[in-house]
């Protein structure tokens, strides 16, 4: 579509090679190829893994995308503003119940190249991650192109609530933020009451949902019942006519399951929800959402069993808070097909004209 005016994104992720993260880098790719959006950069948070991980597996993804002239990745903030690991220790330990799930805390932090891991198909080979901060990044695109850029929070928010913080002149001049993040009525994930992406740092999402912006929450209340089964796995890493680079990776990331044991290739009944692609779909097409709600959209802080929980308003909020819109349904077969069509196009993407 030439001289269409697209969608300008940045996507603010705590990345990684083929997981949700890096699927939505894939998806968005293929999007910017035929004119759909631009994707303005990818801001890399620690949150799944560490920074340095996720910056490494970043490059290493426009990189086989073949749009690494295009698409710049930029290094954010290694830890949370305020949620340290002896905290999470002894919430953790004092609040049990949760699936266990801490992300970059379950690992040692890497110091150093030599500590990363590679992906399957190997480390980046040129292309290297830019000198400018993902806070500062965030901020001149914001002033470059005022009321134009979406931003799709998929990660912890420290990076935005950093970027907000340091160049407050940025609010009004955002156009949206679209997250994946917190579970408003239905039970949390790395703990009975909070969803990761929230929980790993409290105090940013708090900040940062009580913007003045335009902002619409996917929480676990929707990604709860978008499910992937073995049939639609399949429609992705078998289809003998769509294999690619993607397909493969696709196949060795999320056929075996993290143990090795408990994924499609060996148990046939296995299903995981589909989390943060789904800010992509719906930046793209509002009318997959077929459930909202408007809410005033709050978030727990503090040591404790709610730390990280996220509270929604219909009425009488407390002060502060900012109404949204918060997405409860998803039009599922829809959904599928767009996942699975951008999944599935050819890699490299074609140059942008």
């Amino acid at each position: 579509m030439p001289g269409a005016i697209r969608r300008r994104v940045i996507i603010d992720s705590d990345y990684n090679t083929l997981g949700d993260d890096g699927q939505l880098g894939v998806m968005a790719a293929q999007l910017q190829a035929q004119g759909a959006l631009k994707v303005l950069g990818i801001t890399v948070v620690s949150g799944n893994q560490w920074l340095k991980q996720g910056v490494a597996d970043a490059l290493k993804s426009v990189e086989r995308l073949g749009v690494e002239q295009q698409i710049g990745v930029y290094a954010g903030a290694n830890y949370a503003l305020t949620h340290d690991f002896k905290t999470i220790q002894r919430e953790l330990k004092e609040f049990p119940g949760g699936d266990g799930y801490v992300g970059a805390w379950s690992k040692p932090e890497p110091k150093s190249a030599s500590d990363l891991v590679a992906p399957p198909d190997g480390f980046a080979t040129h292309t290297k991650v830019q000198s400018q901060s993902a806070i500062d990044f965030i901020a001149e695109s914001v002033e470059r192109y005022p009321g134009e850029v979406t931003i799709l929070a998929i990660g912890p928010l420290t990076n935005i609530a950093l970027a907000t913080r340091e160049h407050p002149e940025i609010v009004p001049l955002i156009k949206q933020i679209i997250y994946m993040g917190g579970a408003i009525d239905v039970r949390g994930n790395t703990t009975p009451a909070a969803e990761f992406n929230w929980w790993f740092d409290p105090a940013a999402a708090k900040a940062v949902l009580r913007l003045p912006i335009k902002q619409t929450v996917i929480p676990l209340d929707v990604t709860d019942t978008v499910k992937m089964d073995k049939a639609l796995y399949d429609r992705v890493a078998h289809d003998p006519a769509k294999q690619t680079i993607i397909t493969q990776l696709f196949r060795t990331l999320n056929g075996y399951g993290y143990d090795g044991k408990n994924g499609f290739e060996t148990n046939p009944n296995y299903t995981t929800n589909i989390w943060d692609t789904l800010t992509l779909a719906y930046l793209m097409h509002p009318s997959f959402a077929t459930q909202t709600v408007e809410e005033w959209v709050d978030v727990d802080t503090g040591f404790g069993a709610n730390d990280g929980k996220a509270r929604g308003y219909t009425s009488s909020p407390p002060p502060g808070l900012q109404k949204m819109t918060v997405v409860k349904r998803f039009d599922n077969p829809a959904f599928f097909n767009f996942y699975v069509d951008l999944l599935t196009r050819p890699v490299p993407v074609r140059p942008l004209d």
